[in-house]
């Protein structure tokens, strides 16, 4: 079955979007069958992956987006996944084995608008229907906005694992703090909808430090974060096996630029080629930390 991990911080601002859509870039460059699901009511992630003309489409119409399987409800999941979701300009497939469950602007409907039947809270009609298509995949990654509200849900009850982007502030460490507190409340709250075979629900299982800029110390506010992750693991609010990730992400202008192109860095940067174990680059810095995901142990 596939790997399903949420990214997620209350703190906004710390390059989550950028971190998601490279990592499953790069899993999917390394063999790894991914679908990303944006559940953020900005759509940055679908933006960026389906670029703004085909993005508007969707967004013009609401059809094939996320929150079509709520309202008005007759699509599935499995309708709207977009296969190999990178094309280029003639429409060839850039990057197979890379999907997106895209999202629009309607998204934030789901937290206000939305009246379904409170029997069936949101996030379990969508783990229903992502179930019927979760072996297709290696990994199922959820991009997330900086709360638990409706649309985060979905991701978090869908999930196995949570990572947790951070960048070397204090703030960072509050909205660590912060999600972790918010994660046992959902969990309770949601403990009615589980079923034995799901599994325990999902604990922060690591911290990735990202956009990492040149000459920053991030030793002190590592030990922090490492003393606050040790706090939850002793009180079981964070995985046994949590940790912060050995990989770190630089800042680099290469990725702002592959926003602009719609592309992952790994296609725009000429830096891709050069995937010795020596080379000092950000596409290497995603490629590694996929590969530190892939060995990480699941709960």
């Amino acid at each position: 079955m596939a790997r399903k991990i949420s990214f997620i911080n209350y703190k906004g601002g710390v390059g989550k979007t950028s971190l998601i859509v490279n990592t499953a870039a790069s899993l999917a460059r390394l063999g790894k069958r991914v679908l990303l699901c944006d559940f953020d009511t900005q759509s940055n992630a679908s933006i960026w992956l389906l670029k703004l003309d085909r993005w508007n489409k969707l967004n013009s119409t609401g059809e094939g987006a996320v929150y079509s399987i709520f309202d008005p409800g007759r699509a599935q999941v499995r309708d709207i996944v977009i296969k190999d979701v990178l094309e280029g300009k003639t429409g060839e497939k850039l990057l197979p084995g890379l999907d997106l469950v895209a999202t629009t602007f309607n998204l934030v409907d789901l937290e206000n608008e939305y009246n379904g039947d409170p029997k069936r809270p949101p996030y379990l009609v969508f783990y229903e229907q992502l179930a019927a298509i979760e072996a297709n995949y290696d990994f199922i990654l959820f991009d997330c906005p900086p709360n638990i509200l409706r649309a985060s849900q979905c991701g978090i009850f869908s999930c196995n694992e949570i990572y947790v982007p951070v960048n070397p502030d204090a703030l960072s460490l509050i909205g660590f703090t912060l999600l972790v507190e918010k994660l046992y409340k959902f969990h309770q709250l949601s403990a009615s909808f589980r079923r034995s075979a799901m599994g325990v629900p999902a604990q922060v299982q690591g911290l990735v430090f990202n956009s990492i800029k040149a000459g920053v110390d991030i030793e002190v506010p590592k030990m922090r974060l490492q003393l606050r992750l040790n706090q939850f693991k002793t009180a079981k609010r964070a995985a046994p096996v949590a940790k912060i990730f050995e990989t770190q992400i630089r800042d680099a202008m290469v990725v702002r630029r592959a926003v602009a192109l719609g592309l992952p860095v790994m296609l725009v940067s000429a830096e891709a080629a050069d995937t010795g174990a020596g080379s000092d680059n950000v596409v290497n810095d995603y490629r590694r930390l996929a590969s530190e995901i892939i060995t990480h142990a699941s709960a």
